[in-house]
């Protein structure tokens, strides 16, 4: 009977042989080789009636095939029979590894497509309302830090205080001083700050004759801060606080 032949493009013999296993729904790993062989060389004979420069690779192929099928139509003794190697071996795996290559061919092709549907729109947004920035209130943002780092420096010149106490002494009685008010410290601080244009925060709290005025003129300083008469820096992470005055000599 003889074989119609409809002629497809294969990039190579072994896109053919896969081709023809899968037309004629066969296992891989159990190729009917004559039948394949036979209909192989009918795909050979047709491409070479369309185009004599048939390609070196699928004669090479349709001769392999041959050989293979003339191994298995050769008789062998039962002990040969045990002992030989499956003559499609090699072409299953060469198939196999070729069928795993075109499957991974087909899911980059279709990533390929995918991407393809992705579309990007230049940003439109004016050039005005890109530069834009949020006005940021510094002393806000870092009140809480500056606060923080105030409050460290008065706890340290606290217990400096502290340790200056004579125990023994002290047991004896204290000769009490009038206390400080807030704004007679205020009054205090602006003719210093008025005096000093940079002053240093902890060595101001050190010339304080106690712990309560070193407590209210740490409040008129958080006061002044609050007013705009002064402002604070720190150069370095544990270095000291400058105090910068804002009032006029």
């Amino acid at each position: 009977m003889e074989l119609t032949v409809k002629l497809e493009a294969f990039e190579g013999p072994l896109d053919l042989l896969l081709h023809l296993l899968e037309k004629n729904k066969v296992n891989i790993y159990d190729i009917p080789i004559v039948e394949i062989t036979n209909q192989y060389l009918e795909y050979i004979k047709e491409m070479q009636k369309q185009d004599l420069n048939i390609m070196s690779e699928f004669l090479v192929m349709a001769a392999t095939l041959i050989a293979i099928k003339s191994k298995m139509l050769l008789p062998k003794e039962e002990k040969e029979a045990e002992e030989e190697e499956d003559p499609r071996a090699e072409l299953v795996q060469q198939l196999l590894e070729y069928k795993m290559y075109k499957c991974m061919s087909y899911e980059l092709k279709d990533r390929q497509l995918d991407a393809q549907k992705v579309l990007y729109k230049i940003p439109t947004i004016p050039a005005e309302v890109m530069a834009y920035e949020e006005p940021v209130d510094l002393e806000v943002l870092m009140a809480d830090l500056t606060l923080a780092k105030l409050n460290k420096i008065f706890q340290s010149v606290i217990r400096r205080q502290e340790n200056k106490v004579d125990r023994v002494r002290a047991g004896f009685g204290k000769i009490e001083k009038e206390e400080i008010s807030l704004s007679d410290k205020m009054a205090y601080l602006e003719e210093y700050a008025t005096l000093h244009k940079k002053f240093s925060f902890r060595n101001l709290l050190e010339i304080q004759n106690s712990k309560m005025e070193i407590i209210v003129t740490f409040l008129a300083v958080l006061e002044f801060m609050k007013t705009g008469k002064i402002a604070i820096t720190q150069e370095e992470l544990f270095d000291d606080i400058e105090i910068e005055s804002k009032l006029a000599a």
